[in-house]
């Protein structure tokens, strides 16, 4: 690999571990003050939201600058966020500014992977990137439980800067002030990314209009790539199915918590560790298929995607702690080796038809339109008495069901339009060996 590869791993592990001790420190922050339990249910869909309504824009922004000072400016917003949670602002709202940071951060994220590698490198990387991410969950969810605990709580509350009153007086909020330090080291990593040559695509606009008629010429422009990507006969198969997986995987963290709580009888930190044992088995898979797998062998992976469903449906019969962790892990390390060459060959095909930040911007609004959707529904659900176990099973009927059917969809296009599919394979499989 590059030496900028290892630079935009570091960057990312800083930047995805804060997130996620974040998320912990927001959770705690609507606890203590009261909040209904909904609305730490709602933190998920309303991270998700930037990304849905701003896909349109963020794709044409990371493909306009270099990948490694847009990463630098999505930080800088992260860091925004959590100052509006530290001065007021009600949690939700400062949550998803922090989104918003995010979602623009991920079209350069993983569109400077095909910039500054080769299409033979490109399911490595993908693995590399998803299992370091998975490791930053873990740890990231670990650091923020830590830093709203008891011990470190009082050690950083017992901080004292003279004549500047921070008015950081909680447990909740001396996290969120610790974790700007590490948002600003992701930030400094940012700035070392080298240029990778490739040239800018800037943002169509004439010296007549203004910037908002600028921002809604990418309308259409955004339209036509989400269509050419749905449309094309590997684009649309990779494409539904990392929207599937993520729409329930961005949410099973809350699923996992609510469900060790009613099954093991577990509080959150507790319940918390489990969801760790499930990201130890998605980067386990992760790892595992980027030394496995090959960009035109994408496709076989999809009868995980069924499995990985009915084992969500037999999760409401596991009482025992023992059974729990080896089965956790399993669940996630289906979900590991599924989603790698799956965004991995959803990557090469968005390149190599708009340009690697739309292709991203392009996944992230179908996959977090699905987060959005399903977040929505589980949020929705607490409200109305949906019991866990209930919860638990229609998303494994929804995940194992909708696979099927893009596994039919498939092999649909296999049987129908045999050439094209042929054709687009051995181009996957000649850039694979270049």
């Amino acid at each position: 690999m590059k030496r900028g590869f290892y630079t935009i791993m570091s960057a990312q592990f800083f930047s995805s571990l804060a997130d996620n001790a974040l998320f912990v420190a927001a959770v705690e922050l609507l606890r203590t003050g009261g909040s209904p339990e909904w609305q730490r249910a709602a933190l998920v869909p309303m991270f998700a939201l930037f990304y849905v309504v701003l896909a349109p824009f963020v794709g044409a922004f990371a493909d306009a600058l270099p990948k490694g000072r847009v990463m630098f400016i999505s930080n800088a917003i992260k860091i925004v966020g959590c100052f509006m949670m530290l001065f007021g602002s009600h949690p939700l709202i400062a949550y998803a500014v922090v989104g918003l940071g995010a979602a623009a951060y991920s079209p350069a994220k993983y569109g400077i992977l095909t910039e500054l590698l080769p299409a033979s490198q490109l399911v490595k990387a993908n693995g590399w990137i998803e299992g370091l991410t998975i490791a930053s969950i873990i740890l990231g969810v670990l650091l923020g439980g830590q830093l709203v605990g008891r011990k470190l709580s009082t050690w950083l509350l017992g901080f004292d800067f003279p004549i500047i009153d921070t008015g950081v007086v909680t447990p909740a909020e001396a996290a969120i002030a610790a974790l700007i330090a590490v948002y600003a080291i992701a930030a400094w990593f940012n700035l070392r990314i080298p240029h990778t040559g490739v040239e800018m695509r800037p943002l169509r606009r004439t010296p007549q209009s203004s910037v908002l008629g600028s921002a809604l010429t990418l309308l259409p422009d955004f339209w036509a790539c989400n269509a050419r990507l749905w449309r094309d006969r590997l684009g649309q198969i990779s494409l539904s199915t990392t929207t599937l997986f993520w729409g329930a995987g961005g949410n099973l963290k809350f699923i996992v918590l609510a469900w060790a709580a009613v099954a093991l009888g577990y509080d959150t930190t507790q319940a918390s560790a489990l969801t760790g044992v499930v990201a130890i088995g998605t980067a386990a898979g992760a790892v595992l298929a980027s030394m496995r797998m090959r960009l035109e062998m994408a496709t076989k992976v999809i009868p995980l995607g069924i499995a990985m469903g009915l084992l969500l449906i037999l999760m409401v019969f596991i009482s025992s702690l023992w059974v729990a962790i080896p089965f956790l892990i399993l669940l996630g390390g289906l979900g590991g080796f599924l989603v790698v060459p799956m965004n991995a060959l959803l990557q090469h095909r968005g390149h190599n038809l708009m340009g690697s930040g739309r292709s991203i911007a392009v996944q992230n609004f179908n996959e977090q339109a699905a987060i959005l959707g399903m977040g929505a529904f589980y949020s929705l659900s607490l409200k109305l008495g949906l019991s866990v176990f209930g919860a638990i099973s229609v998303f494994g009927v929804v995940v194992a069901g909708t696979m099927w059917l893009i596994q039919r969809w498939h092999r649909y296009n296999c049987r129908r339009h045999t050439e094209e599919v042929e054709h687009l394979l051995r181009i996957a499989r000649q850039d694979t060996h270049h």
